[in-house]
């Protein structure tokens, strides 16, 4: 009776093993699904995450498999460990494994270096001062808040005294944005790509040599329970601003939460279509979100840039109250190094997706010009 009862909870513990081992599984299988749902975009975020989980399924298979199991728990193990080397795969180019993909400035920065300070700051929070002695620390030449209301443009008023140009948006939707500038800026608009809510900047920004360069300030929604059920209008949103980038060929910067992750299909398919190539890659992950816990991190605030430039500095910075570290940026404007930096341009069939995305979102791209 004992032995009975013995194998049965055996059994009930070989259930659940199985259960936990298709965990990883399935988040690595979802994503391959073409299907806008959060339910199926939400494990783009997490790989690092999920291949941390496949290799402890894995060793937990290896722990407790029985001899008599070992047809089921062995292809089970061999799909884990195929996860595992997937997940890496996926994430690997954010590692120090791969090279560059932009070239690092060395020499002395001239007048045609710019930085950027970008901060999600979360509307509930209170620790304005965390934020302005970032600031004060770094004395980035740009500033963006995202998710900033009228509270928070009233605490960030002390930047006015260095930060002359500003385009204020304070919103309590969470999608709030506020810009400052020691730079001079012009044919500025405020722009509502796909939903009348969520709005973003496009401007030019004068460089201390007196070249213009183009910036785009982004803050889409996320896929999620709590936010759009669907992906549709963040992946339009990035796809009609890199159509537009294209179409013009000038240098630009694109930056801010993206509420999208580096290694995902459709930031991927964003780089193709703009051209613009990303910094972190064979640099590191510089995860910014969520700042609460550590164990759940991955990138989603973004510096994007054309061939033209070059990276002095990237990091990641200091915890400022929110659920998310800004991240700052050094770039050194750099014309002649377009030829040496290689683009992945865009195939026919990306061309056709990014078409679909956008139609599929039906974008009303709004303009409001703030110029006097």
């Amino acid at each position: 009776m004992n032995d009975q009862i013995f194998t049965i909870r055996m059994s009930q513990y070989d259930v659940l093993l199985i259960v936990l081992m298709g965990i990883p599984i399935l988040a690595t299988i979802l994503p391959f699904i073409r299907h806008d749902h959060w339910v199926f975009r939400v494990f783009d975020f997490p790989r690092l995450q999920i291949a941390i989980l496949s290799l402890l399924c894995f060793i937990l298979n290896l722990i407790f498999i029985q001899d008599d199991k070992t047809g089921v728990f062995l292809v089970v193990e061999c799909i884990n460990l195929v996860c595992f080397v997937y997940q890496l795969k996926e994430i690997s180019a954010y590692t120090f494994m791969v090279k560059p993909e932009v070239l690092a400035y060395k020499d002395k920065p001239t007048n045609r270096t710019i930085s950027l300070l970008i901060s999600n700051v979360l509307t509930s929070n209170r620790r304005s001062d965390l934020l302005l002695a970032q600031i004060n620390k770094w004395q980035p030449d740009i500033v963006l808040t995202l998710e900033s209301d009228k509270w928070w443009e009233i605490a960030l008023e002390p930047l006015e005294k260095v930060y002359p140009n500003s385009i204020k948006i304070p919103l309590d939707n969470l999608y709030g944005m506020h810009l400052y500038s020691r730079l001079p800026l012009r044919h500025t608009e405020v722009r509502h790509w796909v939903e009348e809510d969520i709005p973003s900047i496009v401007t030019q920004v004068q460089l201390r040599s007196g070249e213009w360069i183009d910036i785009y300030c982004l803050h889409p929604q996320p896929p999620s329970p709590a936010e759009a059920d669907t992906s549709t209008a963040r992946d339009a949103e990035l796809l009609l601003v890199g159509r537009e980038i294209a179409k013009k060929q000038r240098p630009s910067l694109v930056f801010g939460d993206l509420n999208d992750v580096a290694w995902s299909r459709t930031t991927r398919l964003f780089q193709r279509i703009s051209g613009l190539l990303d910094p972190r890659i064979g640099r590191g992950l510089y995860s910014t979100f969520n700042a609460n816990y550590r164990f759940l991190r991955w990138p989603l605030d973004h510096i994007f840039h054309s061939n033209d430039f070059m990276v002095i500095d990237i990091k990641v910075l200091p915890f400022v109250g929110s659920d998310h570290f800004p991240i700052y940026g050094r770039f050194q404007y750099a014309p002649s190094v377009g030829t040496i930096q290689e683009l992945e341009e865009a195939t026919p069939e990306d061309n056709k997706e990014a078409s679909h995305k956008i139609a599929e979102a039906e974008p009303i791209k709004e303009v409001i010009d703030t110029d006097n």
